[in-house]
């Protein structure tokens, strides 16, 4: 059987790094043994959607690279993708678990609910669960007759369907990551399977959506694992057991107080979005690690070893050595503490390995935001190869790269004048003739007339090169000071140096 693995986010708000890497390892383990990856839209509750989000989904796995086999825009024979257009198909499930008494009709009203809540209330048990205690307490067709049911429904009364959770059984499973897990029923209360407008929760949705779509293995956050005792019954009780799909549960990515979060983010100030997200009902922005200037490669590297290794000590890895080598019995079970610093090393190692082309139209768009336009390509990839190895970020080719294009427009005066004096004055009136001079115009010949100048005026040419450097970039950064002067040309650098001896 063909593996098929699938992602099935709400399009409620941003893409969560975690949500990311949980892509990112159903991704892998469907291309490393020739699967299908299939996006799954899971829009039953309309009172959470927001307007954009699916389209936001979209884009942030398109940019990751992570682009899905099936799904909503792809197509595919298991359609349609989304839940909201599967509503009429659900009920039946839920009907078909009533028939055979494993479900059953609740037709409480929420003023109801609320009263058994406070009623049931102790200090041991301060949120009281629909359970297999409270269940004979309350208006449903457990306690209700079947003249009495049959009336409510001819009604159309309001009402839900529920599981109905077995008081005293063990229901267990493997977990690819965790091993046997158990759970005993009697601590699970009976989960809503069918909501009053007939939409379905997650708990029927996922069961029915994953049989249908023939989906053989199921990646999932560890938070869904208290679910999983209501998902294993109805999975036995569809009739469906022999084709469950095989589970893991990854674990948590921590923050520095526990698990991450986006509050973590605007407190610490790193981005947790894979990608710029703004709340259309707030207008609040959270960042993302596109717009922070990572790399698509080194955000894929960092989500992929927070949570698994392949044994090694090995931590760059290309798509296609993550493909091959991803093996989900190597994720860990203990949760994965998110390093901001770490990610930025990734990101710095990526801009080191990646190919000037690769970098090429990146750079240009960072550097467009600051009204840097580069109109030569062929020097923009010479600047690229002499500075990418000193960003971190990408934004960071503005200061490394942008003074290349476009004079400085302020000069760190602040840096040069406790040391200057005539005699350095006086040296770069006598350097600007040198230049002019200049034929053959090299790094070699640019340096040796700067030295033989300094020898003769007897000052150390050290002292000499922080000036020259302000001159040319505007302030203590750069690669060396007479590559720049190569790079930038002749005529560029005179003027350089004669608009700084104004300031100076």
């Amino acid at each position: 059987m063909s593996v098929r693995v699938r992602f099935a986010p709400s399009p409620t708000g941003g893409l969560h790094l975690g949500g990311v890497r949980t892509v990112l390892y159903n991704y892998l383990f469907a291309k490393h043994h020739g699967g299908e990856f299939v996006l799954r839209i899971e829009d039953t509750d309309q009172s959470r959607f927001v307007a954009g989000a699916e389209e936001y989904i979209f884009e942030c796995l398109k940019w990751c690279g992570l682009q899905p086999d099936e799904s909503p825009r792809h197509g595919g024979e298991y359609g349609p993708y989304r839940q909201s257009e599967r509503k009429e198909m659900y009920r039946a499930y839920a009907e078909t678990l009533v028939t055979h008494g494993h479900a059953y009709y609740a037709f409480d009203t929420p003023e109801e609910l609320d009263k058994m809540r406070e009623e049931n209330k102790t200090e041991e048990n301060p949120s009281p669960q629909y359970d297999h205690r409270i269940r004979k307490k309350m208006r449903n067709s457990l306690t209700l007759t079947d003249t009495e049911v049959k009336e409510l429904l001819e009604k159309d009364t309001r009402h839900v369907i529920r599981i109905k959770m077995p008081e005293n059984e063990l229901v267990s499973f493997t977990d690819m990551i965790r091993g046997e897990v158990s759970f005993q029923t009697e601590l699970v209360d009976d989960k809503v399977l069918l909501k009053a407008d007939g939409m379905p929760t997650y708990h029927l949705a996922v069961v029915v959506d994953d049989y249908l779509m023939k989906i053989t293995h199921a990646f999932r956050g560890e938070e869904w694992l208290p679910s999983a005792p209501v998902h294993l019954l109805l999975w036995k009780y569809l009739g469906w057991e022999s084709s469950m799909p095989k589970w893991a549960h990854l674990p948590l990515i921590l923050g520095p107080s526990g698990k991450l979060s986006k509050r973590d983010g605007a407190k610490y100030g790193f981005p947790v979005f894979a990608m710029n997200w703004t709340d259309p009902k707030t207008n609040e922005l959270t960042e993302g690690f596109k717009e922070k200037g990572f790399l698509p490669e080194a955000f894929i590297n960092l989500l992929a070893v927070l949570g698994w290794n392949d044994g090694t000590e090995k931590e760059l890895y290309s798509m296609d050595e993550l493909i091959a080598g991803f093996d989900i019995k190597r994720v860990h079970s203990a949760g994965a503490k998110f390093d901001y610093e770490k990610a930025k090393w990734f990101n710095h190692e990526w801009i080191k390995k990646l190919n000037v082309e690769s970098l090429k139209l990146k750079v240009k768009e960072v550097l467009s935001v600051e009204h840097i336009e580069v109109s030569d390509d062929t020097f923009l990839e010479k600047v690229i190869e002499l500075v990418k190895d000193r960003c971190t970020l990408l934004p960071d080719f503005v200061q490394h790269a942008g003074f290349f294009f476009k004079a400085p427009a302020l000069l760190d005066v602040d840096a040069v004048k406790p040391k200057w004096n005539e005699e350095k004055k006086l040296f770069f009136e006598s350097f600007m003739t040198k230049l002019h001079a200049i034929n053959n115009w090299e790094l070699s010949v640019i340096e040796t007339e700067f030295k033989n100048l300094a020898t003769e005026k007897k000052i150390k040419p050290g002292e000499l090169q922080l000036p020259m450097r302000i001159m040319l970039v505007g302030g203590k950064f750069g690669p060396a000071v007479f590559q720049i002067a190569e790079l930038i040309g002749k005529e560029e650098t005179i003027s350089r140096v004669e608009n700084a001896l104004k300031q100076f």
